[in-house]
């Protein structure tokens, strides 16, 4: 049985379509960007991922992988080191350099993203044993926490059809159900009244 790696394209996917959303909010009114919904569930999910690789998958990695790719897990920990003051970077933004710092955030963590899918993604499925890879996902679901009525309508927002059916279909039945009654139609409503420049809502 291979490692299902569904879910991290998906949270990768969702990651750079909020990114894409930060960019458009920094025509808005300064303080503004920071208050949306938009903002506050991108940091958190990015947190709650970043930290759960760090302190489960990177560890696991590098108990199995050869000597010579040690660099690369070396170069994931190096990239999350610079995103986390791209971040505060924002958050401490004015009017006149809040595109710019969110510019700075959009290519570190687009590139991050890009070098994990290209290598050590691969590295992953080649190496690591099923159970780890278990681990890790029980300690990001763990992080989610009660936050999964936000989590996964976020994480599906704008989805490809069969990259979303792929993430429901591989969950429990009343999980599905409470997400297509429930939690899809609040996440929709929090979008639409987060803010007059942040009222994408998906599909």
């Amino acid at each position: 049985m291979s490692i299902d790696m569904t879910m991290m394209y998906a949270l990768h996917d969702a990651l750079r379509r909020e990114l894409d959303r930060v960019a458009r909010l920094t025509e808005t009114p300064d303080g503004l960007l920071k208050a949306t919904v938009t903002w506050e569930l991108f940091t958190t999910y990015l947190h709650v991922h970043h930290t759960s690789e760090d302190d489960t998958l990177w560890p696991a990695l590098r108990k199995v992988v050869p000597e010579t790719d040690l660099a690369l897990l070396d170069a994931m920990e190096a990239e999350h080191s610079v995103i986390d003051p791209a971040l505060a970077a924002v958050e401490s933004s004015g009017p006149g350099d809040l595109a710019e710092n969110v510019a700075v955030l959009r290519d570190r963590l687009t590139a991050h993203l890009r070098h994990e899918e290209h290598e050590t993604l691969p590295l992953i499925a080649a190496t690591l044993p099923e159970e780890e890879w278990a681990r890790f996902g029980a300690l990001h679901r763990r992080r989610v926490g009660d936050d999964t009525a936000r989590y996964l309508p976020w994480l599906l927002d704008s989805a490809a059809d069969d990259l979303a059916d792929r993430v429901l279909n591989s969950l429990p039945g009343p999980i599905r159900t409470a997400y297509r009654d429930d939690w899809l139609p609040g996440y929709r409503t929090i979008r639409v009244t987060s803010g007059p420049a942040d009222t994408s809502t998906g599909s």
